[in-house]
């Protein structure tokens, strides 16, 4: 009679959240990522990247343009609490750009083991897949938004950033309009890879 004395990862063909056994090494659970999509959430990253820098800039107190009412209101607050707003929203924006990562690696299926409570349990592929399906349908509506009338409009406002102070900060932004589309390739992919498992 033969005895057991470790216990094995139970299958992840069910996509259920299961404990991986202890110095057992986490199994992925799907085929590995397409190159295209690996670049996808590579660039996802980056689209945040310079306007996160510019709102820096601003919170800063580096003149970035603005003028009359905005531009006194803002010396007032920037540097200061102005500051640790805009430090504090870009770095949410970057973590949520870099969640999308996880989609193409890993720790997209399998949690960490560091994580408490959950580490070592992997990823039921719909947490993943309609939080960011939901993310990206939001960021490609808010992209198109501004890509057609919503930046003119703000930036035609008297005391917004113009000339090559107005380039310099729609070239900025601009990369933002490649947030939602890029994460909708990445979620495919994820989603092909770890609900066709089945």
């Amino acid at each position: 009679m033969t005895v057991t004395t470790a216990a094995t990862a139970p299958s992840t063909t069910t996509g259920a959240a299961a404990p991986v056994a202890r110095g057992a090494r986490p199994a992925t659970t799907a085929a590995p990522a397409p190159r295209w999509a690996e670049l996808a959430a590579r660039a996802t990253v980056w689209t945040t990247v310079p306007s996160g820098l510019w709102r820096i800039a601003f919170g800063l107190g580096i003149p970035v343009g603005f003028s009359g009412e905005f531009a006194e209101a803002a010396a007032r607050h920037n540097p200061g609490w102005g500051t640790a707003y805009v430090v504090v929203l870009s770095a949410l924006a970057e973590t949520l750009a870099f969640l999308t990562v996880g989609l193409v690696r890993p720790w997209g299926e399998v949690v960490p083991r560091w994580i408490p409570l959950i580490g070592g349990r992997t990823v039921r592929p719909l947490a993943a897949v309609v939080p960011a399906a939901a993310g990206s349908a939001v960021l490609t509506w808010l992209g198109m938004t501004a890509l057609f009338g919503g930046w003119q409009s703000n930036m035609s406002d008297p005391d917004a950033p113009h000339g090559v102070a107005g380039l310099v900060m729609t070239l900025c932004y601009l990369p933002l309009v490649a947030w939602g589309p890029l994460l909708a390739l990445v979620t495919f992919a994820y989603a092909r890879r770890t609900l066709g498992r089945r």
